[in-house]
């Protein structure tokens, strides 16, 4: 089943974000979902918010986003992100092109 992750960022900037993306992405622009290499992304949004930075992805499933954490985690606490515990939300409908 898919799942929508809302990670917020407070005193997250733009720039971290941009380098913890190219991390993830060895370097890619991230634009679309072959620049990502882990499988079960389905979609990543991503913007400013008042106070800080929100990313929300749909995943195939929270397997493929445990998999992925575990990578991901590392990067953030190295750039400085504060401690995240995403909310998971079970997908109910999920809509792509």
């Amino acid at each position: 089943m898919a799942i929508c992750v809302l990670f917020e960022c407070p005193g997250v900037t733009q720039a971290q974000y941009d380098e913890a993306l190219k991390q993830v992405t060895g370097g890619r622009p991230g634009k679309r979902l072959a620049d990502w290499s882990e499988p079960g992304l389905l979609s990543h949004v991503a913007g400013p918010t008042l106070t800080g930075w929100r990313v929300v992805d749909v995943w195939e499933s929270e397997a493929e986003l445990t998999k992925f954490a575990g990578r991901l985690m590392p990067i953030l606490k190295a750039l400085g992100f504060p401690e995240i515990t995403p909310q998971v939300i079970p997908a109910h409908n999920f809509v792509n092109s």
